[in-house]
């Protein structure tokens, strides 16, 4: 399965209140996702913001008898709190347009901070933005971009009147079945909304650096039903309390239809990891604790007798980081983290992801044909 990272390229056409745009050729993203990495529950790197978030209401119950049967809910209430939502949340989500690429993002507070994803700003500083509830084009500055958890900051340059920030939630408490509303501006149709169920949570998905990916491997993420296309990327995934509880990053995709999307499979990074980075970034200019653990190595993938991946070459150690302080050495050859078989970089990284600094691993190697394991420490990124 491979995943694309959602965003488009903006292209011309005729100014509408949407912005409506002709579609762009989506970039087509490669990512690993592995078996382990489906089915394992992870803890949320970094830390939580102190909102609270509660899931969307369901049907009410009531006796009957000596049990309880679910009431039916009507289709208009339903139909009223999706509008609700949307009222409430979509003037806080906006266009963002770099030179060549185009996604979305999240008004973060009144000062005019905008949270998005590092790949929709890539390596440029100015951008132009647009709101869902005007037709001008405001202008923003690069604040700071975390690739390595792939969300940015951007900062208005002049701020509007009636700028409206989001509200997040503790994404540590979303859980699967929870009613979703994607918002963006998907291939250049800004203030578009789709809607689903989150699918699972506690993902761990790696994206290449092919085509301009980050090369990210982001743990915990939550996946939905929502349709994600290109140019969703940095919009909000929200709840029926009207909380992003995420950032929509990538979707799935079909190699063998030609790249097209797979319905119903989209990841968004949860909203506690963009709440920690997020607040950092504006209080400090950038990222200061992570609390993403680091192994402390430069590594490569080797190949084995088969022309098979089969481990993880150390080609440098960081003096001072975890693997030199637990004796690993350049030339060895990392086979095994924490009892899990190391066959690339992707999977030493994807094992690496749900820890936190300080946690110790075991870790097995390979050094001039005998296989040695040693206790690691793990550092921060």
């Amino acid at each position: 399965m491979d995943l694309f990272r959602a965003r488009s390229r903006p292209l011309t056409g005729s100014r509408t209140r949407t912005r409506a745009t002709r579609s762009g050729r989506a970039r087509v993203l490669r990512l690993a996702l592995p078996l382990t990495a489906a089915v394992c529950s992870v803890a949320l790197a970094g830390g939580c913001s102190d909102s609270d978030s509660s899931g969307p209401s369901g049907p009410s119950t009531k006796p009957s008898g000596t049990t309880e049967q679910a009431a039916p809910v009507s289709g208009n209430a339903l139909q009223a709190d999706y509008q609700k939502v949307i009222k409430d949340v979509l003037p806080s989500v906006v266009q963002i347009q770099a030179s060549s690429e185009l996604g979305s993002g999240i008004v973060y507070d009144d000062k005019g901070h905008i949270v998005t994803n590092a790949h929709v700003v890539g390596d440029e500083k100015t951008f132009k933005v647009t709101t869902s509830n005007s037709e001008t084009e405001l202008t923003a500055t690069l604040v700071y971009a975390y690739p390595d958890q792939d969300l940015a900051v951007i900062k208005l340059d002049k701020v509007p009147e009636r700028l409206k920030a989001a509200r997040f939630a503790d994404s540590s408490k979303v859980e699967v079945g929870q009613i979703t509303l994607a918002m963006g501006s998907p291939l250049g149709l800004s203030s578009s909304v789709t809607q689903g169920i989150v699918s699972a949570t506690g993902r761990t998905v790696s994206e290449n650096r092919e085509g301009g990916g980050t090369g990210a491997t982001i743990a915990n993420m939550v996946q939905t039903s929502a349709a994600i296309n290109p140019g969703n990327s940095g919009g909000a995934l929200v709840d029926l309390d009207a909380k992003v509880i995420g950032i929509p990053t990538l979707a799935a995709t079909d190699p063998n239809i030609g790249g097209g999307a797979v319905p119903g499979i989209g990841f968004a990074i949860p909203s506690s990891m963009v709440t920690t980075v997020a607040d950092q970034v504006i209080k400090e200019g950038k990222v200061t604790d992570s609390g993403r653990a680091a192994l402390g190595i430069t590594g490569r993938t080797v190949l084995g007798s088969s022309y098979e991946p089969d481990g993880v070459a150390v080609v440098d150690v960081a003096d001072g980081g975890a693997a030199q302080k637990a004796g690993i050495r350049s030339g060895d050859i990392i086979t095994k983290f924490g009892g899990t078989r190391i066959t690339t970089m992707t999977s030493l990284a994807e094992e690496l992801a749900p820890h936190k600094p300080g946690d110790k691993v075991s870790v097995s190697y390979v050094r001039n044909g005998a296989e040695k394991t040693v206790e690691v420490t793990l550092g921060e990124i």
